[in-house]
């Protein structure tokens, strides 16, 4: 079973991810690809293609709730790290929801949860 996450991508196509500049600055220890962002403020930087509707994060691969994930899952921002999918430690998620049911989506359950994932399979976007 793969990760409801590598289905989804709707988090990605839905929200701006805003983060600080120096998560962009190699120097001082960020690692999000400077060319894959653009300037927001004078104080954060947002992933390109989440500036400004539609949105879709330029990292993002794939098609939205068939098999999508981050191409820079590694090296994402902050607010993606953050990001919890509903159910996998045993919570909603009102970010997830809305994401996915913006994308006609089905809210993830607490069943998605049941069947054990492939330990060879990516860690998933949102983990």
């Amino acid at each position: 079973m793969l990760h409801p996450c590598l289905r989804c991508g709707a988090c990605c196509a839905y929200f701006r991810v805003a983060f600080h500049w120096s998560e962009a600055d190699a120097s001082l220890g960020g690692g999000v690809p400077p060319q894959l962002t653009e300037k927001l403020d004078p104080h954060r930087l947002v992933m390109r293609g989440t500036h400004a509707a539609p949105m879709r994060c330029v990292a993002l691969q794939g098609t939205l709730g068939e098999a999508a994930h981050c191409g820079i899952y590694a090296q994402r921002p902050s607010v993606c790290r953050e990001v919890q999918p509903s159910w996998e430690s045993g919570t909603v998620s009102p970010q997830c929801d809305k994401a996915r049911i913006a994308h006609d989506l089905p809210v993830l359950q607490p069943q998605d949860w049941l069947v054990p994932f492939d330990a060879g399979e990516p860690l998933p976007r949102g983990a």
